[in-house]
């Protein structure tokens, strides 16, 4: 290369890192917009309206929350995938678009890894294990010993291929006992029939079922996190009986790919400030969620870690949903 075209280069890298920074501190301009993959009431679209208000306040530019439930994500990760790579499109993802569908379903229109940036991994969810009073377990090394002496119990989930699903599969493979999926479209009537010994055992998130724990008509054996969750302090994590075992959804913000670092910075940043804050802190605890924050390389790993993760339980499980 000739030191014309050395000095060319130079002036063009110059100005491309120049109007990159430049746009960066102009950004946001105009009104953001946030798809979320669900109806709007349910914790992702919760927690992403809390953040959206909070970021609609610090910047003077309203995020709009747009729902585009259905096809378990897909629609709405197509739609985020193929926005402009501005910044003005986010995609508030939960573990099962990022993590889970792509071995799920035999085939989803984009690719987690390629076709977006992370931004932050904004909070977990956890999952509980609840029994009927009738099952005769206390703990999860009882239940177990008693699912062994009696394959086939049945146990419901929100729905197959959702994170409770596959946190029965997870401890299936760990434990090798035979329980059998009842899955229903979501919590409530998988509850309802719980409560009524219709169905013996129930995965699902804590909030939906720590009233009846605590009222007594259904007995908690287990959590799925790594740690107690502050939502049900004195409930096992099932990680005390089998070392090692985690089964945790999740939620983050990201971006379409190509999105400049500075912008994605300082989402990372502005995000990762109002999760700090006590009245967030509240919101996000009242769905259960125990809060988290990463930057985005981290966020990036994460990804990477849970989609390994749940490819090898979806492989072995056999569970689809298509």
């Amino acid at each position: 290369m000739t030191g014309k075209a050395v000095t060319k280069w130079l002036l063009v890298a110059a100005l491309v890192v120049g109007s990159m920074a430049a746009f960066g501190q102009h950004y946001p301009s105009r009104p953001i917009r946030i798809i979320v993959p669900f109806p709007p009431g349910g914790a992702s679209d919760i927690i992403a309206r809390t953040v959206g208000q909070k970021l609609t306040q610090r910047w003077g530019q309203q995020a709009i929350i747009d729902n585009r439930p259905g096809a378990g994500g897909s629609i709405a990760a197509e739609i985020a995938k193929n926005a402009a790579p501005d910044g003005y499109t986010l995609f508030f993802a939960a573990s099962a678009q990022l993590a889970v569908n792509p071995s799920l379903y035999s085939k989803v229109p984009y690719d987690p890894v390629r076709d977006f940036a992370p931004v932050i991994l904004t909070g977990f969810g956890v999952n509980i294990l609840v029994a009927h009073p009738s099952v005769g377990a206390r703990s999860l090394k009882e239940f177990i010993a008693i699912a062994k002496a009696k394959p086939g119990l049945q146990y419901a989930s929100p729905g197959s291929g959702s994170t409770a699903h596959l946190s029965a599969e997870l401890l299936k493979i760990q434990t090798g006992i035979d329980i059998q999926h009842v899955p229903y479209k979501g919590a409530a009537p998988g509850v309802v029939d719980v409560l009524a010994g219709q169905v013996p055992l129930m995965f699902v998130t804590i909030p939906s079922v720590i009233g009846h724990v605590k009222a007594g008509k259904l007995v908690a054996l287990g959590v799925t996190s790594a740690k107690r969750s502050p939502a049900a302090p004195d409930v096992p994590t099932f990680a005390e009986t089998l070392p090692g075992f985690e089964a945790t959804s999740w939620y983050g913000f990201v971006a379409p790919a190509g999105t400049p670092r500075e912008v994605v910075t300082r989402l990372n940043r502005e995000v990762a400030a109002i999760l700090k804050l006590p009245e967030v802190r509240e919101v996000l605890t009242t769905t259960g969620t125990e809060i988290g924050g990463s930057t985005p390389e981290a966020f990036g790993r994460h990804i990477k870690s849970e989609l390994g993760k749940w490819a090898a339980v979806v492989k072995k499980s056999g569970a689809r949903v298509d």
